[in-house]
């Protein structure tokens, strides 16, 4: 590995235990006992790859086929089961709506708060609140509960507070596809601001449309497995055609 390296994974598998409901007491005991074994579900097998710093990667593939399972491994907050990952560098993620926010809190404390575990000074967070909730937009509802607010309003505040955190990595799992059209606009100019800079950037999109607009990679991956890895136009018209890619491209 280079001090190039942004993020790097050798061999990673996930797997997840198969919840079915509720169960008899019996069975529960059993389980535990060991004389029952649920079939594991993986999430992710044997995935590998890297990305430079300034890579733009996007991630594509079908629901349920691994995709934001990949993001949350990489952002730390899902461990694997097997193999190792490397990551350099500050990540911004914004993964799921409002994940990381407390909704009884005010957009203000939220603010601070995910700043907080950014690693952000109290110092620099000031320096920055203004520029913040300026780019979000939300006006009053500031000081107001995160309950207050809408899907969109949320979705908002914590892209800015993202953004605004001087990340050297930014990972997103389509959750600007719930703002209104003139701030995805907002926030798309700000990714291209971003990826001026040499910010390292991994995205999940059903849009072929974005994804091509942000990103010179694509990686498919299909229950669970890395099918293709290469140039987006290549990945993503494979993928969108549901053609099995060429022998040569193959993930082995």
């Amino acid at each position: 590995m280079t001090n190039l390296t942004a993020i790097e994974l050798l061999g990673v598998s996930k797997c997840f235990t198969r919840h079915t409901g509720r169960i008899l007491l019996r069975s529960y005991l059993s389980q535990l006992a060991g004389r029952e074994r649920r079939e594991p579900f993986w999430a992710l097998r044997n995935i590998s790859f890297r990305m430079d710093r300034g890579d733009s990667v996007a991630v594509v593939g079908s629901n349920g086929a691994g995709k934001s399972t990949l993001l949350s491994v990489v952002a730390g907050l899902a461990p694997p089961n097997e193999g190792q990952i490397t990551v350099n560098g500050r990540i911004a993620a914004l993964l799921e709506l409002g994940s990381g926010f407390h909704y009884d809190l005010t957009g203000v404390e939220n603010l601070r708060l995910n700043a907080s575990l950014l690693g952000i000074s109290r110092k620099r967070t000031a320096e920055l609140f203004d520029q913040i909730v300026d780019f979000a937009g939300i006006g009053d509802f500031i000081d107001e509960p995160l309950r207050t607010y809408s899907a969109g309003m949320v979705v908002r505040l914590a892209f800015s507070v993202a953004i605004h955190m001087d990340p050297d990595l930014l990972i997103i799992d389509e959750v600007l596809a719930v703002g209104d059209a003139a701030y995805q606009q907002k926030c798309f100019d700000k990714i291209l601001e971003l990826k001026q800079r040499d910010i390292t950037l991994l995205c999940v999109s059903h849009s072929g449309a974005m994804v091509r607009h942000f990103c010179e990679r694509a990686m498919w991956i299909d229950h669970g497995q890395l099918i293709m890895d290469g140039p987006v136009d290549e990945v993503v018209d494979a993928y969108e055609g549901r053609r099995f890619p060429h022998r040569s491209h193959l993930i082995d």
